[in-house]
């Protein structure tokens, strides 16, 4: 079964304009948007086993590598949202963005095994392991990312069972969650590591920034609330 790709441009959403950094827009206050890193706390984020992160505010961004467990989570679950924000990688690393991480337990592997991942990863091509991947799920329909060490911008939109992802300007991937119906294996037939359906995730969860080896950093973390 092909998936077809039917995005929702992420510019509706998100400015492009020039702001200062870990601030909010009066535009983005008028629209509902929140910001979730202050860009000198860690206020509102802990690791996945309920703990202070280890790791220190650096140059105005988080960086989950090293913070104690395998995710840094913002303390508060969310269910449909547009999450916005600016990463940087160092060359090999291996991050993600956890979507709807529930519960906070070791699911298999690590903690951010019950989350749906988006894929933040230095690696070149496209494939199931690419930047903008629903990771072992869905391939981006391109390789978006700057290279290491330069900023990039995304923007998932999170609503209900759809879920899409612009990187860069560029609305790279969608999944709809209803499609996976059945544990372990993909809408065309093929295996994934994921011994479950992810129809059935659950919609509350929280957000989280995966340390799975590297420094990676995060800042101008947005987020807006959807009905």
């Amino acid at each position: 079964m092909k998936l077809i790709l039917h995005f929702l441009t992420a510019a509706a959403f998100v400015s492009t304009c020039q702001c200062a950094e870990n601030k909010l827009t009066k535009q983005e206050k008028k629209e509902g948007w929140i910001l979730l890193f202050d860009g000198s706390t860690l206020d509102g984020w802990m690791s996945a086993d309920g703990r202070p992160s280890k790791r220190p505010v650096e140059d105005n961004s988080i960086n989950p590598h090293a913070s104690g467990t395998d995710v840094l989570v913002y303390k508060k679950p969310v269910e449909n949202f547009i999450l916005s924000t600016d990463f940087k990688i160092a060359p090999r690393c291996n991050s993600g963005i956890m979507l709807r991480n529930y519960p906070l337990e070791k699911g298999g592997k690590d903690y951010g095994w019950n989350a749906i991942e988006v894929q933040i990863e230095d690696t070149p091509g496209n494939n199931l392991h690419t930047t903008g991947a629903f990771y072992d799920l869905i391939a981006p329909a391109k390789n978006a990312m700057k290279p290491a060490g330069e900023w990039n911008h995304i923007v998932i939109n999170c609503n209900r069972n759809i879920v899409t992802i612009n990187l860069n300007g560029e609305d790279i991937n969608r999944m709809d969650l209803d499609l996976f119906s059945q544990p372990g294996m993909r809408p065309d037939g093929t295996r994934h590591k994921f011994g479950r359906a992810f129809k059935d995730q659950p919609r509350l969860g929280y957000i989280g920034l995966q340390d799975h080896g590297g420094e990676c950093w995060y800042k101008n973390i947005k987020l807006k609330a959807l009905p």
